[in-house]
């Protein structure tokens, strides 16, 4: 699998950004969900060139969603996504999240 397809976008909220901000410097992504932490250490590794000391991963269940529609109320669900934390080493970061 090859990097740009592990990396989907990165999550960026309030806790991710103070995730981020923190000493141990954790950042958060969308990943693909058939790919394994060896995987997205790899493309991370690849893509920005630093240092990956722990990758945590954890799979995130879509939630229901009700519509109104023609017929009346429509039942659905939003997608289901893996999510995975990635840990970098002391003094390492990611420049593209700087400032944002």
């Amino acid at each position: 699998m090859r990097a740009d397809q592990v990396i989907i976008r990165p999550i960026v909220s309030e806790k991710s950004t103070a995730a981020r901000e923190a000493e141990c410097k954790r950042y958060t992504f969308q990943v693909d969900p058939k790919a394994n932490k060896f995987d997205i250490k790899a493309a991370v590794k690849e893509i920005w060139g630093v240092e990956v000391t722990a990758v945590n991963t954890m799979n995130v269940k879509g939630k229901p969603k009700f519509s109104r529609g023609r017929g009346g109320y429509i039942k659905g669900s939003t997608a289901s996504w893996k999510k995975a934390i990635v840990t970098l080493a002391k003094g390492q970061s990611i420049a593209a999240f700087e400032g944002v």
